[in-house]
């Protein structure tokens, strides 16, 4: 068929189809048209009236199944980004003009099916192309301290080739390349303060960044739009808030992680909470402090305080200070002075509870899935809860959702993603269909982050051991996932 003959075909198709009726097929004298609405899109098959209607049916039902896989939703600009993707899927359906007897499975095989030899070949030119950029700079190294030298000694400069007593002529390629990447020299900029000494435990950039910066380089020189990413999962970056700008001379930081394991049918299977506070003084003048600690907690944390800490007096007073009161704590170091634990069975204790209900339907599952906040003084953020779904049988079928969703077809896992979960936001629910058996949606994990420790225990004031005066402090609360599944 020539390109005018398609094009005069797919130009015709809206206007055959009728308003108010339902069928998936429209025929004229020399073609058939057999359709299936996506969203606002349609998936249209154009075949000759002799062809056999159920088998152009289910290639029609392949066809829909493929697109999803490629497109996150059924919008004309998402298919238009993805055009080769579905091409190349789409020819895998059918070649010449017939069926192939292939599955969604082996579909996927196919279009990401790996040569070694091009990745020999890419290993080798990009060793190459460092190589050479390496080499590169070096020249112009060499080049620059040449100048400087030349500059400190009070002769001339060199020409290398350029205006100076040697013509442009003897200038070579390399040259010219190596001379433009001369940077001039920067301004000296004024001394930083000296930091104390002692290991220093920064990060270092190794050599693999430099390749990853390279690489990224290379990219937009070549017209490629490359966007910066953080480097994380979302899951990843949800357990790490950024800390407070602002910090006082004396910082507190409160840090609890949670570790459950809960039964699909119910029944808490263990649950462990771990916190620590942890104290940094920079100020020196600041060293000689108490905390005065208020514990709020009625769910019977164990409570377990340093060894240096005085362990009457925090008994009798609820007061944090060192055992020998004329001594400091230590200054710019991070010093845990209490740690708690709960380890509990008890279901009423759940902070956050996970109903997952998947029942069949005789051509896959429905899968309900809620939620519910039982411990309403929380405010979680940035909620991940993780479904596992099966491979093979295309994207699930969302029905009623709360917040948003993310199907990753390569991890073959749905995220229900929610950005705030508190009092005024306690309960959600998501409905999604697929096929599967009810056994494939399950462990189903939970990620999260809170401003707020699930302990309730805080510290209140901080004074100076003479003279008893308030010091300014600043606090920093962080309740994160170790380990959150539904087995």
């Amino acid at each position: 068929m020539t390109r005018t003959r398609i094009e005069g075909l797919l130009a015709a198709f809206p206007k055959l189809m009728g308003t108010g009726k339902q069928h998936t097929f429209v025929e004229t004298d020399s073609v058939r048209y057999v359709y299936q609405p996506l969203e606002k899109l349609y998936m249209v098959l154009v075949t000759t009236k002799n062809s056999n209607i159920l088998e152009d049916l289910e290639t029609l039902r392949l066809f829909s199944r493929v697109i999803p896989e490629y497109c996150r939703v059924l919008e004309e600009g998402e298919i238009s980004e993805h055009c080769f993707d579905l091409i190349f899927a789409f020819d895998e359906i059918v070649a010449l003009g017939y069926r192939e007897n292939v599955n969604l499975a082996q579909i996927r095989t196919f279009t990401e099916m790996d040569s070694h030899e091009e990745k020999v070949f890419r290993a080798v030119r990009e060793t190459q192309e460092r190589e050479a950029n390496a080499e590169m700079k070096r020249k112009a190294k060499e080049l620059q301290q040449a100048r400087r030298d030349a500059e400190r000694a009070g002769r001339k400069a060199p020409g290398f080739g350029g205006f100076g007593s040697s013509g442009m002529s003897n200038l070579s390629p390399a040259a010219i390349i190596a001379e433009s990447m001369v940077e001039p020299e920067k301004p000296k900029m004024a001394s930083a303060p000296v930091r104390p000494s002692g290991p220093s435990k920064a990060l270092k950039l190794g050599a693999k960044g430099k390749e990853v910066d390279n690489f990224v380089d290379k990219l937009m020189s070549e017209g490629e739009n490359v966007i910066p990413s953080a480097g994380k999962k979302q899951s990843d970056v949800s357990k790490v808030l950024q800390p407070p700008v602002n910090t006082e001379g004396v910082h507190l930081k409160i840090e609890e992680k949670i570790s459950l394991t809960c039964g699909r049918d119910g029944g808490l299977q263990n649950m462990e909470v771990l916190g620590i506070i942890t104290l940094r003084v920079t100020d020196e003048t600041n060293g000689r402090i108490r905390l005065h600690v208020n514990n709020n907690d009625k769910k019977g944390v164990q409570l377990q305080t340093h060894p240096n800490v005085d362990k009457k007096l925090f008994t009798a007073d609820s007061l944090i200070g060192l055992k020998n009161p004329d001594k400091a704590f230590p200054l710019n170091n991070d010093v845990g002075i209490l740690k708690w634990r709960l380890q509990t069975t008890e279901e009423s204790l759940i902070p956050l509870t996970i109903n997952c209900w998947p029942s069949e339907n005789g051509s896959g599952c429905d899968v309900n899935i809620e939620y519910e906040l039982q411990e309403e003084s929380l405010e979680l953020n940035d909620v991940i809860i993780t479904i596992p779904v099966p491979s093979g049988v295309g994207a699930p079928v969302i029905g009623d959702l709360d917040g948003e969703y993310r199907h990753d077809s390569r991890k073959n896992i749905l995220e229900w993603c929610l950005p705030v979960i508190d009092e005024n936001n306690k309960t959600g629910s998501l409905e999604f269909s697929i096929a599967g058996k009810p056994n494939d949606f399950f462990p189903v994990s939970v990620s999260f982050v809170s401003r707020r420790n699930y302990s309730d225990i805080q510290v209140d004031s901080v004074t100076h051991v003479e003279g008893g005066s308030l010091v300014k402090f600043s606090t920093e609360t962080l309740f994160v996932v170790d380990k959150y599944e539904i087995l």
